[in-house]
């Protein structure tokens, strides 16, 4: 199936990620301080440039891992069939954990990988989304953080694709398309 044609239109500039990436990290690091290490788990592959930039900011011991899961696939909705096709490496049980999501959409995704991690005991399980579409949500579920609430607009850039590209933006542009 061909790839539809479409344009990118700015909507959040690089500029601005970064400037709330330093806000939210300062939030967190009040949240897990004295923390013997944070385990920050991020969400493959969207979340892999904001779970960079975040753990950069933070000044906290941290170790990384991550979960992938599919519900997209190439589509532009989500198949709400949530499956995991990586899991963690670590254990972290009795472990500060944050889950790193690129976007909360209908929710299904986020809930399900928090049902199954708070499966597991750690000590303390917190979320955090660099966008939120809240007119989408269908699962009842919220991030602690989020970067910038969005409308329900199809969007890429600074690690969300479609179709696997446009990951590498450095910043978040909505998707115009332009054929018929």
């Amino acid at each position: 199936m061909p790839q539809r044609r479409y344009v990118i239109d700015r909507l959040i500039s690089a500029k601005r990620i970064a400037a709330r990436i330093e806000a939210l990290s300062q939030e967190i690091e009040a949240e897990f301080a004295g923390t013997e290490k944070l385990v920050v788990v991020g969400l493959l592959r969207g979340s892999f440039i904001f779970i960079a930039d975040l753990v950069r900011e933070l000044d906290l011991p941290v170790e990384v891992d991550f979960v992938e899961t599919s519900s997209y696939g190439n589509a532009m909705e989500s198949s709400r069939e949530v499956r995991i096709l990586k899991d963690l490496r670590g254990d972290i049980a009795d472990r500060d954990v944050l889950v790193v999501e690129d976007i909360v959409d209908t929710g299904h995704t986020l809930a399900h990988v928090l049902n199954l991690l708070a499966s597991r005991g750690p000590a303390r399980l917190r979320t955090i989304a660099l966008l939120d579409k809240p007119s989408r949500r269908e699962a009842d579920i919220r991030a602690d953080w989020i970067g910038f609430e969005i409308p329900d607009q199809f969007v890429v850039g600074y690690g969300i694709d479609y179709a696997q590209r446009d990951r590498n933006l450095p910043y978040i542009g909505k998707v115009r398309f332009t054929d018929p």
